[in-house]
């Protein structure tokens, strides 16, 4: 039975529309939601696979956006065989990335260093990274990774790291360069990253977005102008889109954890100068945003839409659990803090955290925006539309080790109704230890826990990306997407799957992680418990 909330659950300053529960949103186990649809599949759309999102649809990783050609669309555009005509934005650079790569860190430390670096030590290691970070700016702010590749139209991944919903609607490649133009980078010797790094990387992204007359067009425009394009029977006529994927409003609520900062949404929220100082949307403002974003999607002529709900980024490790659960049954600890303060060091009088409430608070209203994505995606089918809902919290949900893998107790009542734990690939199962949710540690036997989560304790690692692709898959072959072999033209029969032995072998974590992983994470502990180092220089980087 489900529990009662009690004063001690209950956070004074959530706002009232914010329906706090003592358990989780039960997931959708129907992406059609039991609604049937007739789809007209007249003519070949020009596009087979567009999407809109943010750092998990961009190919974020490690601290960086990196490796896109292993992002979940370019994965799936490759069982499509379509890899070839996908259109994605690259980023490389000395440190293979931006703003900063934490696996090419770590395996450049560990080169220069070994597997653990000594306190006598720390002025060669300071020297190293300083000349390590202005490598990486200097090439950002002034060098080639400020020219922009030529594209040949409009790119077909256009998710952006960082944005929300308003930012999928109104920012474009003017905005981006105009902040660009009216900031120029300085060099600043104590605070060594790459300036206004969401700006250069949203260029690449977005430059070639733009109408016929040369206007810069929004994320959602420009899928939109895709979709125009038609048929390949019909040009201009038709479904431009096979299949539209929208994933977008984890920044709505990932402030609150990168912060440990929970500032609700009030007068603002969608005007993109100010919105800034927010770290959660409140769920009535994330329904007028929605409902905007709703809009302009449906103008977009894409045979089959996938809208995906918005995961419980509270589960990310990045904010690690202090302690014991506050008490039997819960899915909740005390206190969140950073992944790298131990729970005998960790002084909430001292180091940045957030409440159990505050949590519940943030995870309820998450729920909330999940309700309001899926009446969207009912609605639009009532109406004759093919959208599908993608459980993206529901996965995320049933992967969560801490949470609920570890404290059966903690499972919500419909924990076996939507098939309990997820189950991993075959290859990933085999693995010693088995990957999970936690954050990622390694040393000079290999990799010790996690797997999932990348070294920045929020994004995924190659692998979790596939496992991405491999649940949206399932939804496109549900659709009646037909999926081909790398010629594109051999049709593949049966259902497709990731093959997850190709991935771990082009997963750099997995396949090789570096030595240094776990030492490091205790030095950095050791350093920010006394001197709060680390700890102020994430809140001040935000």
């Amino acid at each position: 039975m489900r529990k009662s909330l009690t004063a001690d659950m209950l956070d004074a300053k959530t706002p009232q529309d914010v329906n706090v529960q003592t358990e989780a949103r039960k997931p959708a186990s129907d992406p059609t939601l039991g609604i049937p649809v007739s789809v007209n599949r007249t003519g070949t759309p020009r596009h087979r696979l567009v999407s809109l999102g943010d750092s998990l649809t961009h190919g974020f990783q490690s601290g960086a956006i990196c490796k896109t050609q292993l992002s979940y669309p370019a994965l799936i555009a490759r069982e499509l065989g379509w890899f070839e005509a996908l259109r994605f934005p690259t980023y490389g650079g000395p440190g293979d990335g931006l703003p900063l790569n934490l696996e090419n860190l770590a395996r450049s430390l560990e080169a220069q260093f070994g597997d653990t670096i000594n306190w006598y030590e720390y002025p060669p290691l300071l020297a190293f990274l300083r000349n390590y970070l202005d490598q990486i700016e200097d090439y950002w702010e002034r060098g080639e990774g400020t020219h922009l590749p030529a594209t040949e139209g409009i790119n077909h991944n256009l998710a952006v790291y960082g944005w929300d919903l308003r930012n999928t609607l109104s920012r474009n490649a003017e905005i981006c360069q105009a902040i660009l133009d009216q900031n120029p980078p300085r060099d600043n010797l104590l605070r060594q990253i790459v300036e206004h790094h969401n700006e250069r990387a949203a260029l690449r992204v977005l430059n070639s977005a733009r109408d016929a007359a040369g206007n810069a067009l929004s994320p959602v425009q420009a899928a939109a102008a895709l979709g125009a394009e038609g048929t390949q029977e019909t040009p201009n006529q038709g479904d431009g889109i096979e299949t539209l994927i929208v994933l977008i409003g984890a920044n709505n609520a990932l402030g609150s954890i990168l912060t440990f900062r929970v500032n609700w949404t009030d007068e603002g929220y969608d005007d993109m100068a100010v919105n800034d100082r927010y770290t959660v949307w409140r769920p009535i403002h994330f329904q007028a945003e929605l409902d905007q974003l709703v809009a302009e999607v449906r103008k977009i002529r894409a045979r089959h839409v996938i809208w995906g709900t918005v995961p419980h980024v509270t589960i990310a490790p990045f904010a690690r659990g202090v302690a014991t659960k506050v008490r039997d049954g819960s899915r909740y600890f005390p206190y969140y803090t950073l992944p790298w303060i131990s729970d005998r060091d960790f002084d909430p009088k001292r180091h940045p955290h957030l409440t159990c409430p505050q949590i519940r608070a943030i995870d309820s209203a998450i729920d909330q925006y999940n309700d309001s994505i899926t009446a969207a995606v009912r609605q639009a089918r009532l109406e004759g539309q093919d959208w599908y809902l993608f459980e993206t919290a529901g996965l995320l949900d049933r992967l969560a080790s801490r949470r609920y893998l570890e404290d059966p107790t903690a499972r919500p009542e419909w924990w076996e109704e939507v098939g309990g734990q997820y189950e991993l690939p075959a290859a990933l199962q085999a693995l010693s230890p088995v990957p999970d949710s936690r954050f990622f540690l390694s040393n000079e036997t290999g990799r010790i826990r996690g797997g999932l989560f990348s070294l920045d304790g929020v994004h995924p690692t190659t692998i979790g990306y596939g496992i991405l692709a491999q649940e949206l898959i399932n939804v496109m072959q549900l659709a009646g997407v037909r999926f081909y072999q790398a010629d594109g033209v051999t049709e593949r029969q049966g259902r497709v799957n990731i093959d997850f032995a190709r991935l771990l072998e082009l997963d750099t974590l997995m396949a090789k992680p570096p030595s240094l992983v776990a030492r490091a994470i205790d030095q950095v502990g050791w350093l920010d418990t006394r001197f709060r180092l680390f700890s102020g220089m994430m809140m001040a980087s935000y």
